[in-house]
């Protein structure tokens, strides 16, 4: 897998591109937290494009299984349930988690986290910075997903509020998923090998119909069966039985996927929290 060029010279080289921003100097004309950060995720950002490979891997590889679309029946649930729900998991895993996983690993090899520290920008402030660049290319492809979708006969979203909450939960939940294992990955080639509990453990879970029955019930705790989950009742009005359920139940159906995906997101931030490191082991 591709990762980004991190090293200082690149990012201080993003980061005057960005407009003159220095994440390291205190802010001085501002003060302003916010401001801070987004100046760092716009040369975060400007990194990402700079990178032709790890560009494709976040905008176009998401929307490959919409493809599924065009041999199917035009209209066909069972098509669009699938590749509707594999477009966000692999938005999730590659812009968010993978990007994110790598970023973090390779800025923090190069000291550029240590002596970010050393200014104004406090963790969170950096944390936030990092992930922002995933997560909106993790809407951008949302997006064009679902206008991909409608173009290719898919009905419109049944409950648009269930959809878009879930979709925003997905990205913090992948994002927190990606700082826990940075904690872990000695440096950005270790990355491939780290990152495979949490990628096997969602797609395993979005697999979750084809595999034994008594495993379902375990399995709908994974973050893939909640994105299953999300784009089914969001999406479609349905339930995970196939059952349908209307607008007001789609709200009470969703509980146990986003509860799913809060609890991973909860359990990342408290793990980041515990072993988050901000410089290479000695």
């Amino acid at each position: 897998m591709s990762t980004i060029d991190l090293t200082p010279a690149s990012y201080r080289s993003a980061a005057e591109g960005a407009g003159d921003f220095d994440p390291a100097a205190p802010d001085r004309r501002s003060g302003s937290g916010m401001r801070r950060v987004l100046g760092m995720a716009r040369a975060n950002a400007l990194l990402l494009t700079r990178n032709r490979m790890t560009l494709a891997y976040a905008l176009l590889l998401p929307l490959a299984p919409l493809a599924f679309l065009l041999a199917a029946d035009r209209g066909s649930e069972a098509a669009g349930i699938s590749s509707i729900g594999q477009v966000v998991l692999l938005a999730a895993l590659f812009p968010v988690y993978y990007n994110l996983l790598s970023l973090t690993v390779t800025r923090r090899d190069e000291l550029v986290l240590k002596r970010l520290r050393t200014g104004e920008a406090t963790d969170r402030d950096q944390l936030v910075s990092m992930a922002l660049p995933g997560v909106v290319t993790f809407g951008i492809v949302s997006l064009l997903g679902v206008g991909a979708a409608l173009a290719l006969g898919q009905p419109m979203p049944s409950n648009p509020v269930v959809l878009a909450v879930g979709l925003v939960v997905v990205a913090v939940t992948f994002a927190g998923l990606a700082f826990w294992t940075a904690a872990w990955t000695k440096n950005a080639e270790a990355a491939q090998l780290t990152s495979m509990p949490v990628l096997l453990v969602a797609i395993v879970g979005s697999l979750w119909q084809i595999l034994p029955e008594r495993a379902h019930d375990v399995l709908a705790w994974t973050p893939g069966a909640a994105i299953d989950a999300i784009v089914r009742i969001g999406w479609f009005g349905q339930e995970v039985d196939g059952t349908a359920v209307s607008f007001t139940d789609s709200f009470v159906a969703s509980a146990q996927p986003l509860a799913a995906l809060v609890a991973w997101a909860a359990l990342a931030v408290v793990l980041t929290r515990r072993s988050m490191r901000w410089e290479p082991r000695g």
